[in-house]
């Protein structure tokens, strides 16, 4: 009985491997080697070799993956193994370079330091010739481990004029794969806010001024470059980490004062920040202080009736006590007050955002300030 099967098996084995097979006998062939194999009796009459592979799998690519598949691979890639990706061919060139999966990084990576006016200066920018260079000019001035790959598979892609044409058309100005590669390199330089200026000077100290940005792959830093105060020069600060950032709250020019909306319901602990300037050229910049008592008020929460009163008190504590910057005063229906010895107090924010009050306490300097 067991000789009858072994060679019915056989002669079918050797009878499939004659024929051009379908899918099923192909897996058919493949369980009758599985079996021979694995069976120890069976090892010493049969010998089976290993298939070569198959003609059919050889042509295919990755491109033969279902459209949902090869979307969901691509989705999960870094911006550099994207940019890898585009070489391939001209078909995962235009998958590459889409914005719904540039969108995604550009968020991820930028999205908490660029505001409304970081996207106007972007269109800006597109609008110079800043932007004209390609990335194969840039690789040289940064040469950086970390995006150098990215552009060495950019710059097979800009070989000639020609094919330089053809990217362009894959790739928009103003695709998001432009903005960020773009923001990576530092070439576009944008306007957000930097928390305790020029090193943490202790002029600055839990302040938060607009600047010009530009980042710093190698560092994974920022150079800032600060508007001019009166007569004063731009100021340049390197090493600005991205703790220290923040898009603007206000989409407002830093020279412009903020109405402020909250003025009639602060009352003591309300947590804020107030728009000051040194004199009338200089911009503003935002600092952060708290909502105290009248002096006439015991503080008691009981019978506190401070935001009943027309003034309002603004603590200033990371000045020592008796400092002339500790506290002020202003009026509820306040606008700017001030004068060129103690500066000018413009509009006032009330932060009722916990992540907005945790990151000006993580910028708390280390000790009381004069």
């Amino acid at each position: 009985m067991l000789l009858y099967f072994l060679i019915t098996c056989l002669s079918f084995f050797f009878f499939a491997k004659s024929l051009s097979l379908s899918p099923w006998a192909s897996e058919t062939k493949t369980l009758l080697s599985f079996y021979f194999i694995k069976n120890p009796f069976m090892t010493t009459l049969h010998q089976t070799k290993q298939d070569l592979p198959s003609p059919v799998l050889d042509q295919m690519s990755v491109l033969d993956l279902p459209e949902l598949a090869l979307d969901c691979i691509l989705d999960l890639l870094p911006p550099s193994e994207l940019c890898s990706m585009a070489r391939v061919c001209s078909s995962l060139r235009e998958r590459c370079v889409s914005d719904h999966l540039w969108e995604k990084h550009l968020k991820a990576k930028w999205g908490k330091i660029l505001g409304p006016a970081a996207h106007r200066q972007w269109q800006c920018y597109l609008s110079s010739t800043d932007h004209l260079d390609s990335p194969r000019h840039q690789t040289g001035r940064l040469g950086f481990a970390k995006i150098i790959s990215m552009f060495r598979s950019l710059s097979s892609l800009f070989r000639d004029d020609k094919q330089r044409r053809g990217y362009a058309s894959s790739l928009p100005l103003d695709s998001s794969m432009s903005c960020y590669l773009s923001l990576e390199t530092g070439r576009f330089w944008f306007p957000a806010q930097v928390y305790n200026r020029e090193n943490g000077h202790v002029g600055f100290m839990l302040s938060c001024y607009d600047a010009e940005l530009s980042y710093d792959t190698h560092t994974d830093t920022f150079q800032a470059r600060y508007p001019p105060h009166g007569r004063r020069a731009a100021a340049v600060e390197k090493g600005v980490t991205w703790d220290r950032l923040r898009a603007a709250p206000i989409d407002a020019s830093p020279n412009h004062l903020h109405v402020s909306d909250s003025l009639k319901e602060l009352k003591p602990g309300d947590h804020i920040e107030i728009q000051w300037r040194r004199n009338k050229e200089f911009p503003y910049g935002w600092w952060y202080g708290v909502v105290g008592h009248l002096e006439s008020c015991d503080g008691d929460l009981n019978h506190c009736h401070c935001h009943f009163n027309e003034m309002a008190v603004l603590e200033f504590n990371q000045y020592t006590v008796g400092s002339r910057w500790r506290r002020t005063m202003i009026m509820r229906d306040h606008k700017e007050e001030g004068n060129e010895e103690d500066g000018f107090y413009g509009g006032i924010r009330k932060l009722n955002c916990k992540e907005e009050i945790a990151m000006w306490k993580h910028h708390w300097p280390c000790s009381i300030l004069e």
